[in-house]
Parts: structure tokens; sequence; C-alpha cells
């Protein structure tokens, strides 16, 4: 649908494809539109790519939790959680309970202050986070099997580009 706008880097042996008229810039902005869209599509159809082992409903939440602990600046506590996950304390306290349970996260007195309490991933936490990231890299692979290579590295490199990019805002930047 929008295989008429490239706007690539000379460096991948791309050329930039310049947008004068207003049907390209109407083009543009439709194609800027559907990344919205996009992104909760991605989420919903990669988890139904066969995997294995296969993806269950809980391991996407899971997923999102031992992620979020795992790369945190410094300690991450139940409430950190909520913020970055964008939902009330209580709903990031039993996503937290379901991982302790399954021996996933462990709850820890902070080094800084002892009366807080911190999340920490357990060996077990530590291996299903690299079985995520290995079903990931299945599914990206699988989804993109047809592609010529070097599209699937730059659409890799543009999906860490990105991440770097929000990794630089704050949870209130977010609209």
């Amino acid at each position: 649908m929008y295989n008429n706008i490239y706007l690539r880097d000379d460096t991948m042996g791309y050329t930039y494809c310049m947008m004068s008229d207003k049907s390209a810039a109407d083009n543009a902005d439709a194609l800027l539109d559907a990344v919205g869209t996009a992104f909760s599509r991605l989420r919903r159809r990669t988890a139904q790519v066969n995997v294995d082992p296969p993806v269950s409903r809980k391991d996407l939440t899971r997923n999102l939790v031992l992620n979020i602990v795992d790369e945190a600046d410094g300690e991450m506590t139940v409430g950190g959680l909520a913020d970055q996950l964008a939902v009330d304390n209580s709903v990031a306290s039993r996503v937290v309970s379901d991982c302790i349970s399954a021996g996933y996260l462990a709850r820890m007195a902070s080094q800084r202050d002892g009366r807080r309490t911190v999340l920490q991933l357990t060996p077990a936490g530590l291996a299903l986070r690299d079985r995520f990231r290995s079903q990931n890299r299945q599914a990206f692979e699988y989804i993109t099997r047809d592609w010529p290579a070097h599209e699937r590295y730059e659409l890799a490199r543009l999906l860490l580009k990105y991440t770097e990019a929000t990794d630089k805002l704050g949870t209130r930047d977010i609209p």
C-alpha cells in the first residue's frame, strides 16, 4: 500500500524519494497515521506465530513484567512497574504476585532504603526472559522469512533505533 514512499538512508543502498506534491504529502500522513494500528496488530499477531515452546496468554504479561524489571535503571518497585505498564498499583501487584508465585520474581529489601521492597529476577525468571527473547526472534524470522535479507536487517535496525529513542522518554513524556 505504501511501497511508493521510501525515506531510507543512502548508506543502506537506497535513495531518497522527495515528496513535493500534495498527494505525496497525503500519502506520508496516511503512512504515519497507520503506525498506531500497526503497533497494535504487531503485538497481537506476533503472539499468534507458532513458536517453540508455544506462547501462552500469561506469557505475554510475564514477558512485559520481566523485561521492565530486568531493564530498570536501578531498583524496580511495584509502583514503578505500575508506572511503566500504565496501570493501577493493584493491577501491577497482581501480576507481580503471579510472577513471584511462579518463581520468576523475588521481593528483596532495597539496598538504598531498607524500608522499601524491590523486585528482582530469579534464575528461573532470567531463563524465562531468555526463552521469550528466543520466541520473539523465532517469530521475527518466521514473519519476515520471504523478505530480502537487507530488508529484514533494516527493519531490525530501525526497530532498535525506535526503541532507543523511547528509552530517552520519561513516563510522563508519553502522550
